[in-house]
């Protein structure tokens, strides 16, 4: 059954429109707070399809998630437990829960080691908005808890962009050949890390 080739394809029509950045931007501050689709699936197509204007995207989305990380921390801090519900209604609320117990460990040893933590998770196929609402509960510092999310979001737009600009068609015809695999790789390697965090939440 195939699922992200169509997909891709469509989002590359997306990238082409000529409010690409706009919606791009949006979907950034969004997927911060609690849409769940990741902006790297429209600022890929859109890097391939204006390889020089990669850099220029890449900005756009970080923008977009830093405004939306500062209103996931405000959520996160003063709103959750009104919230609960509707998370748990997603399917989001023990990934959210076992990041706060992760976070406050981090915070018993140094608010920087927190600092550390956010980076890492950027690596991670985790959403973003697990981050911004834990971070917001918990009260990890300001100063450090922008800092983490400038570091980490914005490695993963740049090395995107790059990529693609260096790459060039070639790195634009690989992505197409595998982005089936890699598709359902990824969606395995999410569905275990939430396992995963449900399992340490409960037994760890």
């Amino acid at each position: 059954m195939k699922i992200f080739g169509p997909l891709y394809d469509r989002a590359m029509r997306w990238a082409a429109h000529e409010r690409a950045p706009t919606y791009l931007t949006v979907l950034s501050f969004i997927e911060a707070i609690i849409f769940p689709v990741m902006p790297e699936v429209m600022l890929m197509p859109m890097c391939v399809a204006q390889p020089r204007k990669g850099w220029r995207f890449a900005t756009l989305s970080l923008a977009g998630s830093m405004v939306g990380a500062l209103v996931g921390y405000a959520l996160g801090h003063y709103a959750f437990e009104a919230l609960k519900p509707v998370f748990a209604a997603m399917g989001m609320l023990p990934a959210i829960e076992a990041g706060i117990t992760t976070l406050q460990q981090k915070m018993a040893e140094s608010p920087w080691a927190v600092v550390t933590f956010l980076i890492l998770g950027g690596f991670m196929p985790i959403p973003m908005k697990v981050f911004t609402w834990a971070s917001g509960i918990v009260g990890v510092p300001l100063p450090q808890y922008l800092i983490s999310m400038l570091v980490g979001r914005g490695k993963r737009v740049y090395v995107l962009a790059a990529v693609i600009r260096f790459g060039g068609a070639r790195a634009a015809e690989a992505l197409r050949r595998w982005i089936e695999p890699l598709g359902w790789i990824a969606t395995v390697i999410v569905a275990g890390l939430v396992g995963w965090l449900v399992w340490r939440a409960k037994f760890a």
